[in-house]
């Protein structure tokens, strides 16, 4: 029997539907349904990550283009994570 799936939860007007796979949940996160949360989460996250490992570089004007992609990465991850975890609340098990 089991327990039903959770209701779908709106969120900035957009409900999040259950899922099942991880196509399932990239397409949410791809769609927009995860983004108010997460980029906030990303942009502090984001934030504290690039002082951290690349303030000297930035301060010193020593950064480049690979400076530039880390610094990238330091907002990109976060804001995944933060989606992932979002949307875990709403994965239907098989």
């Amino acid at each position: 029997m089991g327990t039903p799936p959770p209701a779908p939860l709106a969120r900035q007007g957009r409900a999040i539907p259950p899922w099942s796979s991880p196509r399932e949940g990239l397409v949410l996160i791809l769609q927009g349904r995860t983004f108010a949360t997460a980029s906030r989460v990303a942009l502090v996250v984001g934030t504290l990550l690039t002082t951290v490992n690349q303030g000297g570089v930035l301060l010193a004007g020593e950064a480049n283009a690979f400076t530039a992609l880390r610094v990238g990465v330091n907002y990109v991850v976060p804001f995944f994570v933060a989606s992932i975890g979002n949307l875990a609340a709403f994965r239907r098990r098989p």
